[in-house]
């Protein structure tokens, strides 16, 4: 089956290409089909989509490190912003082709000719609210990854537009906003959205009209610094209908049997690769630790969240000559010579394999207690919402684990980061859920400022050195230096990639000049970035 389904996304895939070649440039395989039933598409569109977004590689090398829940152990030049030209260049056609099916969806069930046939599995409009709304999912994270990008023209390849224009970040907004409200508009909940091939939601189509309206909170919150409409946006949500329980919650599931696992694990296991670990900023964000060296508090100090052990496993090392077992983090951003004086300490997750490294790890889009946190910031950072995502967290990481909390755990916990509800507290909770959702995780960071804790370029980590009895030899200090010029701030978006400027020329060209200095930068902030400086903190409009 997965082999069936490369082919059926590579057939679909060729009526789009993201630089609009010509189409004398695109192969044609006539032994794959034309004409791919609906509801197979969608199945090899989800997995297509999140076995690429999902992976060692975009989430892996770039967006989990921008986040700073994952740092690199032997190579870490891309934690300091230093990204391979191939890698870019690919995953921007990667997640286009993902856009491609979505838009085959669509069009199977909106030609007359067509939509009658493919009505067999499911209703055709429910069909097509689903394929816009994960579209629309799809297309945040492109955007928010790369900022003005293709979008308005890329679904006319057929129509004879062959080069696409890149659309202002502010417009593919708008027009995302615009098509969630349609999508969940025309939803019939008393039908299926599809009768098989929907991984996510198994084709329930009322589970798509409430992540269909969760989402569209989400986008909301994204421009809460630069657009006032954002409050009325999540009101016609909510009124609508959104997430009420973590059984609502986004997610992709993947399977133990065969070869259709998860592609974190594939990273590790398949691959044979043990490149990563968790960062000692996170580690000591959830350890309640506070920053000394860099003068950085902690808002629950002393506080131990229980999430800790669900999103790692402990080291055992040397220590003053005995053995000892605990939870420590990898020094972000370190120059490579570090790696081998430092990684002894941390945990290695290629022999103590974290949950997130099985095979079945279901992957989060979004969860409830995601949209819960937005709306605690919605209501002025309200309580009631706050502590309904940080228990709603608590619940779906200790399920999804296997390490379930007591009541009285859960209760004790929320009680302890309660203390002070305001923007940090619920910036910081929502960080802290989104772990393995780094796509989110470094739009929440660059939009609100939160957590301060994470390292930013200029800021010092100490790291020690012990001998092979883990006898203190001598204790090292480190800044944290990018390759790239990002300005003193953490990576605000990645560069174009260089294939656009041959195949795609003249909108790249124009694309770039609307950037800061009319150059393709890692600097130039998104349309929703307000912040002036980088432990800015804007207030929403």
């Amino acid at each position: 089956m997965k082999k069936l389904m490369k082919y059926l996304l590579l057939g679909a895939a060729s009526l789009f290409v993201v630089a609009c070649e010509d189409l004398e440039t695109v192969n044609v395989d006539p032994n794959n089909p034309s004409d791919v039933p609906s509801h197979m598409l969608m199945s090899g569109a989800q997995k297509w989509i999140m076995d690429n977004i999902y992976d060692v590689w975009f989430s892996g090398r770039q967006c989990l490190l921008y986040s700073q829940y994952w740092s690199q152990r032997n190579y870490t030049e891309e934690d300091r912003y230093q990204i391979r030209e191939s890698t870019n260049n690919s995953y921007f056609n990667y997640l286009y082709m993902g856009v491609a099916n979505l838009d085959k969806v669509i069009q199977l069930n909106s030609d007359p000719a067509l939509a009658p046939g493919n009505s067999a599995y499911g209703a055709n409009a429910n069909q097509i609210a689903a394929a816009k709304i994960l579209k629309a999912w799809l297309m945040t994270v492109i955007t928010d990854t790369w900022g003005s990008v293709p979008y308005s023209e890329v679904a006319q390849l057929e129509d004879g537009v062959l080069y696409c224009k890149y659309d202002d970040q502010k417009d593919i907004y708008s027009a995302m906003i615009a098509d969630l409200t349609e999508a969940v508009n025309m939803i019939d909940v008393s039908e299926p959205a599809f009768t098989a091939g929907d991984v996510i939601y198994g084709g329930d189509a009322s589970q798509w009209k409430k992540f269909g309206n969760s989402l569209k909170c989400r986008l909301a919150i994204h421009l809460s610094k630069v657009d006032s409409n954002w409050k009325n946006i999540i009101a016609e949500a909510v009124a609508s209908g959104v997430f009420e329980s973590n059984d609502d919650a986004a997610k992709y599931s993947y399977v133990t049997s065969g070869s259709d696992y998860c592609m974190f694990y594939s990273g590790f296991y398949v691959s044979g690769r043990n490149d990563f670990t968790i960062t000692k900023q996170f580690v000591n964000l959830l350890k309640g630790e506070a920053d000394v060296l860099n003068a950085k508090t902690h808002p629950w100090e002393g506080t131990l969240d229980p999430r800790l052990s669900m999103y790692t496993t402990p080291a055992t090392y040397m220590f003053d000559g005995e053995a000892v077992s605990g939870y420590n983090g990898f020094p972000y951003g370190a120059p490579s010579n570090v790696s081998t004086a430092a990684r002894a300490r941390t945990p290695n997750w290629y022999s103590t394999q974290p949950t997130f490294l099985t095979k079945d790890f279901p992957v989060p889009l979004m969860t409830y207690a995601e949209l819960q946190f937005i709306l605690s910031e919605y209501n002025g950072y309200s309580e009631a919402e706050y502590k309904e995502g940080v228990k709603a967290s608590l619940e779906y990481w200790g399920d999804i684990t296997g390490n379930k909390l007591s009541d009285d755990a859960v209760e004790a916990y929320v009680t302890a980061v309660s203390g002070k509800v305001d923007a940090e507290a619920v910036s910081v909770q929502k960080y802290i859920d989104l772990f393995m959702n780094g796509t989110e995780a470094w739009t929440e960071v660059r939009r609100t400022g939160y957590p301060t804790q994470l390292v930013r370029p200029g800021d010092k980590q100490t790291y020690e050195v012990r001998n092979g009895d883990g006898f203190l030899v001598e204790t090292r200090e480190v800044e944290f230096s990018p390759l790239s010029d990002v300005k003193g701030d953490i990576i605000s978006r990645v560069k174009y990639p260089t294939n656009e400027s041959t195949l795609n020329g003249k909108n790249w060209e124009d694309a770039v000049k609307k950037l800061q200095d009319g150059t393709n930068n890692y600097y130039t902030k998104m349309y929703w970035d307000a912040r002036t400086s980088a432990y800015d903190h804007p207030a929403n409009k």
